[in-house]
């Protein structure tokens, strides 16, 4: 019987062979039979490993990626509008890691003398007690969003809403 065994599957592909056979578990991908004890695989299983690859690099989980494959001629039908839905998906992520990295960048040079008294670092602060950098947050809340509509702001904010989440109050605090 000819077929790549699951040793050069793994090889040429670069996904374990523990990962394999969860594949073929999940209905990912189908052997053809044995060679012995090992599993063999039609050479067309490296095209649909890297489609599998791609698909998680998209940030599309595994069952998604079953769907895709449960077309009916055994090829992957790939809905348009599911790209478009994780492309869209993709831009926030890029958008919100784009805002912490410019904060990141900002507090590594900030002249202030501390990071409690730069207005910038305190707009970040204030983003994220308000959700700003948690998957899903509307776009309005993003940190850019928050830092445009804060930006004539000078003076350092008041006491972040961190603190008042936790229930401490300055008050209480000495």
């Amino acid at each position: 019987m000819r077929g790549l065994d699951i040793a050069e599957v793994a090889r040429q592909s670069g996904v374990a062979a523990s990962a394999l056979r969860f594949y073929e578990r999940k209905g990912l991908i189908a052997s053809i039979g044995r060679r012995g004890l090992k599993r063999l695989f039609e050479p067309a299983v490296l095209e649909r490993l890297a489609l599998i690859t791609l698909g998680q690099a998209a940030g599309f989980s595994l069952d998604e990626m079953a769907l895709m494959f449960a077309g009916r001629d055994g090829r992957p039908d790939i809905d348009r509008r599911r790209l478009t839905e994780k492309a869209d998906a993709l831009d926030d992520t890029i958008r919100r890691l784009t805002a912490m990295r410019d904060g990141l960048r900002h507090a590594a040079r900030c002249p202030a003398p501390s990071h409690w008294e730069c207005p910038t670092f305190r707009r970040y602060l204030n983003a994220a007690a308000a959700g700003a950098f948690t998957r899903g947050a509307p776009l309005s809340t993003t940190p850019a969003a928050v830092s445009n509509l804060q930006r004539s702001q000078t003076a350092p904010q008041a006491a972040p809403a961190v603190a008042a989440r936790s229930g401490a109050s300055s008050t209480n605090r000495r």
